[in-house]
């Protein structure tokens, strides 16, 4: 029985995605902030046909609170097979967390990069194991000053937004660089235009343009949660390490997504930030 440990599992991608992976018979680690929708979620995905499933609570626009998930998670489990990194958000306005950090960006890229990085050791050990990051075509717009990640200058919602899954990539792809020939391969993905509830965050004034591609437009979590138990489970996918995928479909990312030395240099950065060494 493998063990798929998912972040932002209480809605949306996650919860479908986690009830799609119970149909295998393996054992399902919901993570998400409030334990009441967790304790829901868990029974939905229990009816599914998960082997088992566990939950635990985390926050991830807090560093401790991260640090505490990944040590719960290396005292309780002795291997994780698939470590899905969908935890996210829309911010309209900047605001920061208590660690300081814009909080799109703590939430979207720095609390998915302290986890992976937390439970790097383990993942090697379960090897062969998976690690994935939701994230977004918005990405192909995107742009990344270093000097600036806390978008003091020039901040949007969907600024903010797009460079958080820009992160994203640059982050899976300068992992799976440097775990090549350990087992674990690292992918990003885009799942599509999902009908979630991140999109209730965005102002007012396009709430009914959302609302209008909600029902024209958009998929269901269901179908987008597939890009995820594709990526987590299809043998086809097994070696592939590196990647961006659109959906199930293997892609050219953006061209700074593409750009290994920004990425080294953005993980330089976000070890920092988050307390650890390189």
């Amino acid at each position: 029985m493998k063990t798929i440990l998912i972040t932002g599992a209480t809605s949306g991608i996650g919860l479908a995605a986690a009830q799609q992976l119970a149909a295998g018979g393996d054992r399902l680690v919901l993570v998400g902030r409030n334990p009441h929708k967790l304790a829901d979620s868990a029974e939905l995905v229990r009816a599914a046909g998960a082997g088992a499933v566990d939950t635990l609570e985390c926050d991830f626009a807090s560093q401790s609170s991260v640090r505490q998930l990944a040590k719960a998670v290396q005292a309780d489990y002795d291997r994780i097979d698939v470590l899905a990194n969908n935890a996210g958000g829309y911010q309209p306005t900047r605001n920061e967390t208590e660690d300081g950090i814009e909080t799109t960006f703590a939430v979207n890229h720095l609390g998915g990069y302290l986890l992976t990085e937390l439970l790097t050791d383990l993942l090697i050990q379960s090897a062969p194991a998976r690690i994935l990051f939701t994230s977004s075509v918005m990405h192909y717009g995107a742009t990344l000053d270093l000097a600036d990640l806390g978008f003091h200058q020039g901040y949007s919602g969907e600024k903010a937004y797009s460079r958080s899954k820009l992160a994203n990539v640059l982050y899976a792809r300068a992992l799976a660089d440097r775990l090549a020939g350990t087992g674990v391969t690292v992918n990003a993905f885009h799942p599509g235009a999902v009908s979630t509830g991140v999109w209730d965050s965005l102002p007012w004034f396009a709430q009914p343009l959302v609302g209008l591609s909600k029902r024209l437009f958009f998929i269901s979590a269901a179908e987008g949660a597939a890009a995820l138990t594709f990526l987590a489970t299809d043998p086809s996918v097994a070696e592939v390490t590196g990647t961006y995928f659109r959906k199930t479909r293997a892609r050219t990312p953006s061209r700074l997504a593409r750009d290994d030395a920004l990425g080294q240099h953005l993980c330089a950065v976000s070890a920092a930030l988050v307390g650890l060494l390189e």
